[in-house]
């Protein structure tokens, strides 16, 4: 190459250098300028002014340094652009890094750092590291006073941290760009959330909490619910608002050393703690009961050893603290109490006291504070004895309070018929009893939480019963049909609920359906068939002839209620309402009234929509009828409905069903057109 030749080239090098600039520090001497780039020692990553995308704003940031496509990892002005170049980075004479930018002759300061002053004859430098840091250092010590790690944008790069430094209180967290042309601020960000999370814990459970349930309180963990603590047979809650602080006492005129005593035996017991009791040896249990009973201190016994042979007594004197159940891992424990504390309750008898046997007491400043003092908002639901509110517990458990209205028909019997049916049974289709509560005047039942509310909710609404298919109505069928068989025969009780209705069907959140409001059931005996009352309480339309004329009521009663609930199901319409262009007031008789037309497909609802199994609802429609027939002895049996439910057997024809009077002006009457009214003097007949 000539001389000539190699002017132009030296001059482009030259033009090159003195557009861009490569820098290793920054200083108060030698800042960055807008075509400036500060490269790392190893040519890793850069620092200079760039404009992402289509933007024409300029922003101070770092690139990796070797990849052609320019991949920003972070931003100093994200949120405040700089509108042309004649922006710099410099050291400024506190030792920050700032950035600046000429406007109207007038230097604007858009970005620093915040970093402590320092002393008036030192400096600060800034330089980038190949990690990516931007760090910013006393000159002479290198002493670390700022550095970008410790304010990412929205990438992570080797060595950065997410959380919080609980030493100086930064909190590290990446947030996206707004768009691809603007890096400030986006919708994203990626943090350690500020709190604790628990991975485990010891103990697992309350009951493993030393004297969690006070004293004389016995834990039972296998109580799902928030009462795990109950006190000790013949003792009762010193305080009901607080009494897992405070403990049990022995109940009122019961003293151990009264001459009608003796002892209960509990099963599956951790017993109480033993840093004060008495160990004996050599004799039987018998004859350490008989010890014991001598004693007027003595509170409880057991075992000493309870392996295989093992013999031997452990005797308590005073307070007992820290008892739990301990399925299938506990011991016998025996318990002084008075004589009449052994007593069973009878069956179906609830105290006149606060507690029930069965069934956990809740305070009443618990359930205020569980739904928002009651608060309209909280508010589910008004049924004929009162309002349902939904509730939290402290645990976080979801529960609905049946607060019965003062002025309501369902007085303290009701009540206790109530608690004392549904406290026995224990169903997937039955709604489960949590607790109940008594305060003065007030008497509130709690039960489970469902949160799909009633049947009576989605089938008689035009839009929501559209969400109602085939297969979620027959299912709901089914599980009611299961539900009162279990009552009338699987239970341990023979019950008639009396009031079965679709605003008494409640759905959980898989809509199955579980029956509800026990306030009107009775039991009967093993061997009873029927009963009657002058007090004929229930819902107009679902009642039976016989209960509804007579007072009359069996298991037929509550088939006769079902009849009437699986044809609103099929239809989503309510017996009671007027059908257009039906010779008759009710959906019974329109039913019947298709039924003879053989038009009986034409009573299903507009929004059961295709496909399904015509098959299956004409099934169901004729096992409808055969549940509302007039005569008790006509209908089925609860177990015949679920074995025609699942089962294509012949079904007998239907008879004339009750409450199928026309009206006399219809020109047009069907042949064999029924007449069912009786007419019996009640009592007394209280609707809800």
């Amino acid at each position: 190459m000539n001389f000539a030749q190699g002017i132009p080239f030296a001059l482009l090098q030259f033009l090159f250098l003195v557009h861009c600039t490569c820098l290793d520090t920054i200083s108060i001497t030698q800042p960055l300028r807008d075509g400036d780039v500060l490269v790392s020692n190893g040519e890793t990553f850069a620092l200079g002014f760039f404009s992402p995308g289509k933007s024409k704003y300029r922003y101070v940031g770092i690139w990796h340094h070797k990849i052609p496509e320019k991949m920003v990892v972070w931003v100093a002005n994200r949120d405040n652009p700089i509108n042309d170049t004649s922006g710099f980075l410099s050291i400024d004479t506190h030792g920050n890094l700032v950035l600046l930018f000429d406007n109207n002759y007038q230097t604007v300061r858009v970005w620093s750092t915040n970093a402590s002053a320092l002393p008036t004859n030192e400096y600060s430098v800034a330089q980038l590291l190949d990690s990516g840091n931007l760090v910013l250092l006393q000159n002479e010590s290198k002493t670390l006073l700022w550095q970008s790690f410790d304010y990412p944008t929205d990438t992570m790069l080797a060595n950065m941290k997410l959380g919080l430094d609980r030493k100086t209180g930064l909190n590290w967290f990446v947030t996206s760009w707004k768009s691809k042309d603007d890096p400030s601020v986006g919708n994203y960000t990626f943090e350690h959330e500020r709190g604790w999370k628990q991975y485990g814990s010891v103990p697992v459970e309350p009951c493993d909490q030393y004297g969690h349930c006070g004293e004389f309180g016995l834990c039972d963990p296998n109580d799902k619910t928030e009462f795990e603590c109950t006190c000790l047979p013949g003792f009762e809650p010193k305080s009901h608002s607080e009494w897992r602080f405070r403990g049990c006492a022995r109940k009122p005129g019961s003293l151990i050393y009264s001459k009608g005593e003796g002892f209960v035996k509990l099963e599956n017991v951790k017993v109480p703690d033993t840093s004060k009791v008495v160990v004996l040896s050599g004799l039987s249990l018998e004859a350490y009961e008989k010890l014991c009973m001598r004693s007027c201190n003595c509170t409880a016994y057991a075992s000493a050893d309870i392996s295989e042979g093992g013999s031997g007594c452990i005797t308590w004197h005073g307070n007992l603290m820290d008892t739990r159940i301990y399925t299938g891992a506990g011991q016998d424990f025996y318990i002084r109490v008075d004589e009449q504390k052994k007593k069973r309750i009878p069956r179906g008898k609830l105290e006149e006291s606060r507690t029930h046997p069965d069934l956990p007491f809740v305070d009443i400043r618990t359930l205020t504070a569980a739904t928002n003092n009651f608060s309209a908002t909280n508010m589910l639901g008004e049924g004929g004895f009162g309002s349902v509110y939904k509730g939290q517990l402290i645990n976080g458990q979801e529960i609905a309070v049946k607060r019965l209205s003062k002025h309501s028909g369902q007085g303290m019997q009701e009540f206790k018929n109530e608690v004392t049916v549904i406290a026995k049974l224990q169903h997937r289709n039955l709604v489960r009893l949590l607790g109940c509560c008594i305060h003065k005047e007030e008497k509130m039942l709690i039960y489970e939480y469902l949160p799909n509310k009633s049947l009576d909710y989605f089938i008689f609404d035009v839009t929501r019963r559209s969400h109602m298919d085939w297969n979620k109505r027959f299912k709901i069928v089914n599980g009611i049909a299961r539900g009162i068989l279990y009552l009338h025969q699987d239970s341990r009780l023979k019950i008639i609920h009396r009031d079965l209705k679709a605003s008494n069907v409640l759905l959980d959140a898989s809509m199955n359906p579980k029956i509800s409001d026990f306030g009107m059931a009775r039991m009967f005996g093993e061997d009873q068939i029927q009963a009657n009352t002058k007090r004929v309480v229930g819902t107009y339309g679902y009642m039976s002839p016989e209960y509804a004329m007579q007072g009359l009521y069996s298991t037929k009663s509550d088939v006769f209620s079902f009849g009437v609930l699986l044809l609103e199901i099929i239809s989503g319409r309510k017996n009671t309402k007027y059908i257009n262009g039906s010779h008759f007031p009710n959906l019974i008789g329109h039913v019947w009234e298709l039924w003879n037309e053989e038009r009986v497909l034409d009573i299903v609802d507009p929004a059961l929509c295709q496909p399904f199994s015509t098959d299956e609802v004409s099934r169901c429609i004729h096992i409808g009828l055969l549940c509302v027939q007039e005569a008790a002895t006509e209908r089925p049996t609860m177990s015949d409905v679920i074995f025609m439910l699942a089962n294509e057997t012949t079904l007998p024809p239907p008879k004339t069903p009750a409450f199928t009077f026309q009206s006399t002006e219809s020109p047009k009457s069907i042949s064999g057109g029924a007449v069912s009214l009786n007419r019996v003097s009640i009592t007394t007949l209280e609707a809800r």
